[in-house]
């Protein structure tokens, strides 16, 4: 039986679009509240149709050592254009979310997008906490 992490797909997200580009600073002070966006499209725009769009979108960490991850949030896109004449309803979701994060211990973000079409997509920062 296939193993889901054999359909998890990563890519620079400069050069393809279904990527979540993470923008977190690269240090930390322990303990200090920042910010964290995921965004899907950075570079390339992500079609953002009833028939094409990002689901959700989710924050996880792991630190240093660490065998299993903390899920930092998760947020469901519902907007996508419906309406009587699909994609032409009156919202639509850009697939973009900011977390406010504070963390103890050093260790890496990892982001995942998830698009109706194209499946899995994940991406990772590292952040030094000191």
């Amino acid at each position: 039986m296939p193993e889901l992490g054999n359909f998890v797909k990563s890519a620079d997200w400069k050069s393809e679009k279904h990527v979540p580009a993470i923008d977190a600073p690269a240090s930390v002070a322990p303990g200090e509240a920042f910010d964290v966006e995921v965004a899907v499209g950075k570079e390339i725009p992500h079609p953002n149709t009833v028939a094409h769009h990002i689901v959700w979108m989710a924050l996880h960490f792991v630190p240093d050592g660490a065998n299993t991850s903390i899920e930092i949030g998760r947020v469901e896109l519902g907007a996508h254009g419906q309406a009587a004449v699909a994609d032409e309803g009156p919202a639509h979701t850009a697939p973009s979310v900011r977390f406010r994060v504070s963390l103890k211990k050093s260790g890496t973000l990892h982001a995942t997008a998830y698009c109706n079409i194209h499946g899995l997509w994940t991406a990772s920062a590292p952040v030094a906490v000191g």
